[in-house]
């Protein structure tokens, strides 16, 4: 069985202790590729470093709206050369948060625009984080138009799922669905296009029900394909091939040799 993880931050801190047994894990569980993707500048060369030890890690470069307080307008040029020089299969993770406080949104907004501009100009899909934001983020990428990508760890509605859809856009589903009071996402993620449906851990965060207060790792990706598997009433196997070929058609993956 083959499992991509469309979102794991597995150059993380947390995993520099024991990143090698770590990725063993997530080849023994089927985990073919991670897509590993940037939350400001001064992590770039790192996860360059730790995508490039790795064969089965996809790198992107982008500007985490959670990090605001670190970009500077310099970054923005920044990105164009590194997307230029290493060629990523995305740009990200990139967006808006407006459930933390003290995030200005209008200069969120700024750095949002500027990478959706990158991602259509270069052609590249776009890894979005929307909390609390999915409206404002929908009104974004219909103005940039011309886009494609994923919203990661997707928690709106299914008003929301259609017209992102409409738009060329995925669903990034992890842990959370584990939890049996998900009730919303269950439910949506019951009857969505399957075509729209990628599989995440969001690693070392958001860890499923089964390692609530851990430390979340891809392995565990199991468990979010075997939930996923139970709820739309095929199997296992079925959900891990269709979304493993979803996440190879949006990053137009590549087998990589280092």
């Amino acid at each position: 069985m083959r499992l991509i993880d469309s979102h794991c931050h597995f150059d993380a801190a947390e995993f520099d202790a024991d990143r090698a047994a770590a990725y063993a894990r997530a080849t023994v569980a089927g985990i073919a590729a991670q897509i590993v993707p940037a939350v400001d500048a001064a992590a770039w060369a790192k996860l360059k470093h730790v995508c490039t030890n790795h064969t089965a890690l996809y790198p992107a470069y982008g500007l985490h709206p959670m990090y605001l307080a670190e970009h500077r307008p310099w970054h923005l040029l920044q990105l164009r050369e590194w997307i230029e020089r290493e060629k990523p299969v995305a740009i990200g993770e990139c967006g808006l948060d407006f459930f933390i406080e003290n995030l200005d949104p209008q200069l969120q907004q700024h750095y949002f625009d500027a990478q959706l501009r990158l991602a259509r100009e270069f052609n590249l899909p776009v890894i979005v984080h929307a909390r609390r934001a999915v409206d404002a983020v929908i009104a974004s990428i219909r103005r940039v138009g011309g886009l494609r990508g994923v919203v990661h760890s997707f928690s709106g509605s299914q008003e929301q799922a259609a017209q992102l859809h409409k738009l060329g856009f995925l669903l990034g589903i992890g842990g959370p669905i584990t939890y049996e009071r998900a009730n919303r996402l269950r439910k949506l993620v019951a009857s969505m296009p399957l075509e729209q449906l990628l599989l995440e851990t969001d690693s070392p965060d958001q860890p499923g029900s089964a390692h609530r207060g851990q430390r979340n790792e891809p392995a565990y990706l199991l468990e979010v394909l075997h939930v996923v598997a139970q709820l739309r009433g095929v199997t296992p196997e079925a959900i891990a091939e269709a979304t493993a070929q979803n996440a190879e058609r949006l990053f137009d993956l590549t087998p990589r040799s280092n």
